[in-house]
């Protein structure tokens, strides 16, 4: 598929048809009001296992990507002391790459009877329906999880706590059609199992 504007087509031909947009290739401008609360509603519409709503949804945009890019770059040259002063600036820069990015925060009840992978799963389905719902509306998306989504100085700068992690950062714009990558064949990842 060409074109990101995929409001009409049935909802399989949006599945067999999409593709990540590199953030780096995004720009403004953002999702309305009204189309970013109806992409993080359809964020919530995933399996959910005794309906632990085992994630939570944090919206970065505006001067804010600035400011948590700040720790970022903060992170990587104490990490890297002998690093080059525009690679910590790529760095810093890296929450600016879409006019908005939404944090997908994994929070496992410890104490609940559901296996901790299945809330697990639960927050990485949810990041999935973020992005399908920000394609279908026709904006660009991805959803990353670079080395910063494990850095305690971005956790703590987020009020990510005790064993909650980053399950992904979705990066949504907008950014001119691209065509597909190669995908794997049908035959080298289907089988069935029969038994013995």
């Amino acid at each position: 598929m060409d074109e990101l504007n995929i409001r009409d087509q049935r909802p399989i031909d949006l599945l067999l048809s999409r593709r990540s947009v590199v953030a780096n290739l995004m720009e403004g401008p953002a999702p309305s009001a009204e189309d970013l609360r109806e992409i993080l509603e359809a964020g919530m519409r995933v399996p959910d296992h005794g309906r632990l709503v085992p994630w939570r949804f944090l919206l970065i945009r505006g001067d804010a990507r600035h400011a948590l890019g700040q720790v970022i770059g903060e992170a990587f040259r104490r990490d890297n002391p002998e690093v080059e002063e525009k690679r910590v600036e790529l760095e810093r820069k890296r929450l600016a790459r879409a006019p908005v990015v939404v944090a997908v925060v994994s929070q496992v009840d410890k104490e609940a009877k559901i296996p901790e992978w299945e809330q697990v799963l639960s927050a990485g389905a949810a990041c999935q329906n973020l992005l399908v719902a920000a394609l279908s509306l026709g904006f660009a998306a991805q959803w990353l999880t670079e080395w910063y989504a494990y850095e305690p100085l971005l956790l703590n700068a987020l009020g990510v706590r005790g064993d909650d992690r980053i399950a992904g950062f979705l990066y949504i714009g907008n950014a001119a059609p691209l065509g597909d990558r190669a995908r794997p064949e049908y035959e080298d990842v289907v089988s069935e199992w029969t038994p013995p």
